[in-house]
Parts: structure tokens; sequence; C-alpha cells
């Protein structure tokens, strides 16, 4: 293994730092975007179960969007086969 000079020790060290300064940064950033999100949330404590029930209806819509694709590929994957059966065995 290659000894470092001083210089590139240095170099090293900065970037490090560099990096040390962006995360803090980052960190610093993500508390406070928290503590907003959960000041708006104490405040909205009353609108909870709407949330809820809103939040629910789009799982629902979300899962029955899934399903209609799901049932598409299925029929799309059933056409490959038809013609060429090795691919189709392959997607599957």
């Amino acid at each position: 293994m290659l000894a470092l000079s001083g210089l590139e020790k240095f170099s090293h060290l900065e970037d490090k730092i560099y990096r040390t300064i962006e995360l803090t940064k980052t960190l610093r950033q993500e508390k406070e975007s928290l503590e907003k999100e959960l000041s708006l949330m104490r405040r909205n404590r009353g609108s909870v179960p709407f949330e809820q029930q809103r939040l629910e209806k789009q799982v629902e819509a979300l899962l029955a969007e899934r399903d209609i694709i799901r049932a598409k590929v299925e029929a799309m994957l059933d056409a490959v086969a038809v013609l060429d059966p090795e691919m189709a065995e392959e997607l599957r």
C-alpha cells in the first residue's frame, strides 16, 4: 500500500470535513421539516379521522387500480405466450 503524503492526507481530511458539513446541513433541514410537520399534526389533531378516511379511500383506489393493471399485464403475457411460449415462461 502506498504511503500518503501530507498533502494527500490533508486533502482526504478536507473532503471528510466538507461531507460532514453537508450531512449536518441536511440533518438540520430534515429536523426543521419534521418539527414543522409535528407542529402541524398537533394543530390538526381534530382532522385526523377525516385524514384517515381520505387515506383509506386512496388506498382502496390504488388497490383497485393495481388489480386492473395486474389483469392487463396478465392478458399481455397470455398474448405473448400465444406468440412465443418460451419468452412468456421467462417473463413469468
